[in-house]
């Protein structure tokens, strides 16, 4: 049994001998280098609305912290401790509070709650009003994806494969699900999605898990990718990005694996496509979009999953999970750039450098703003539209 140090060091390594792979790295050839912007006339304008600073981190960790909106307040983590309430439109402090712990994980939101997770396994519940501590918890094991908060329930993934379901009251521990975890995986772990009184998560042996959100009852697992090849590299199927659930679909994808629509009452792959990517998909009226792993975006047929474009001027700028803004789809890249993408047809609409460092995990859009918090801890907000 290996003690959490070690898990962390092997899990880092791979995740650097992925990247050596990603960038097409062999003894016989030089390392390819990311692309160059390309120049462009923009056709949509972008404005700062404004910025946050949250305190500095280490983008070699990839901390899960992301904003999170509910209502008229974006609630913003940083990697020392700070959990803050703003305003969603101008950015003003509604209310600042500190754990007094180093934090990885969330905020995730909900049902009065503002959750957020650290290192250690520490999981701590904020009042949504006032940021005062309603309770601290403590789960085996790293957490590096958002808590998801739902009724009566704040659902946390561990980097062991474990799904806990704490009590919303108190923090007690209500139930435990777990997937086998790979020897070797990619540093990090996909968030809960909670909907419908169900949890949807998925692990890194390629599976998705859909579970009674009260009770932690399997109600179907489904192999979205098998492993396969002869190296425990080669053999790398995680799932480190949400799931994206509708009315009767869940969507996922996985490195080194694919993509698929699987039908979210019986768990069965209504489709799959061969994709590889560790950061994750967003879904738009008629696409799904995916920031494959080679950094080119991807636009997929929600119905059938045939690709409608394919946006490969970034390739190999290790690109952020993409996220719908109105009619545009936005990644940014590991100089911090912001790209905006036509949903329709992939072209570039607009650019824009973000709040400073690399951009690595979601960004979030909610009334018309893009929210973008990058691997240092800056947070800001932009608002793009069309000219004119």
């Amino acid at each position: 049994m290996k003690n959490a140090r070690s898990e962390r060091g092997i899990r880092l390594a791979v995740l650097l001998m992925a990247g050596m792979l990603l960038a097409s790295c062999s003894k016989d050839k030089d390392i390819e280098p990311p692309a160059e912007l390309v120049d462009f006339k923009p056709s949509w304008v972008v404005s700062k609305a404004w910025t946050v600073g949250m305190g500095g981190g280490d983008d070699v960790q990839r901390l899960a912290l992301a904003p999170a909106v509910e209502g008229e307040q974006a609630f913003l983590a940083g990697p020392r401790g700070d959990v803050v309430s703003v305003g969603l439109a101008d950015g003003r402090s509604r209310w600042k509070a500190d754990v007094e712990r180093s934090l990885s994980a969330g905020p995730g939101v909900g049902s009065g709650l503002v959750v957020v997770g650290s290192p250690e396994g520490h999981v701590f519940a904020l009042d949504i009003a006032s940021g005062s501590l309603r309770w601290s918890a403590r789960v085996n094991g790293e957490i590096l994806a958002a808590p998801a908060v739902g009724p009566g329930r704040v659902v946390v993934h561990t980097v062991d494969g474990r799904v806990h379901a704490l009590d919303a009251a108190d923090g007690a521990l209500v139930w435990t699900y777990e997937q086998p975890a790979p020897r070797l995986t990619l540093r990090g772990s996909a968030p809960p999605v909670i909907e419908g009184g169900q949890v949807y998560c998925a692990f890194d042996n390629g599976k998705v898990a859909a579970l009674v959100l009260e009770s932690g009852d399997l109600l179907w697992s489904a192999t979205v990718s098998a492993p396969s090849g002869r190296t425990e590299i080669d053999r790398l199927v995680d799932i480190d990005s949400a799931v994206a659930v509708t009315e009767g679909e869940v969507f996922a994808v996985g490195f080194q694996g694919r993509a698929a629509m699987i039908d979210r009452e019986s768990g069965q792959l209504w489709w799959a496509r061969d994709l590889s990517s560790h950061r994750g998909l967003a879904l738009g009226r008629e696409s799904l979009f995916v920031s494959d792993s080679e950094g080119a975006v991807v636009a997929l047929s929600r119905r059938d999953g045939t690709e409608r474009w394919r946006q490969g001027a970034l390739r190999l700028r290790r690109l952020s999970p993409p996220v719908v803004d109105g009619e545009a789809v936005v990644v940014a890249d590991f100089e911090g750039y912001l790209h905006w993408l036509d949903a329709g047809s992939g072209a570039f609409l607009a650019r824009t450098r973000g709040p400073g460092a690399r951009v690595g995990n979601p960004m979030r859009s909610a009334d018309g703003l893009l929210l973008v918090q990058d691997d240092e801890g800056s947070v800001a907000a932009y608002r793009a539209r069309p000219r004119g």
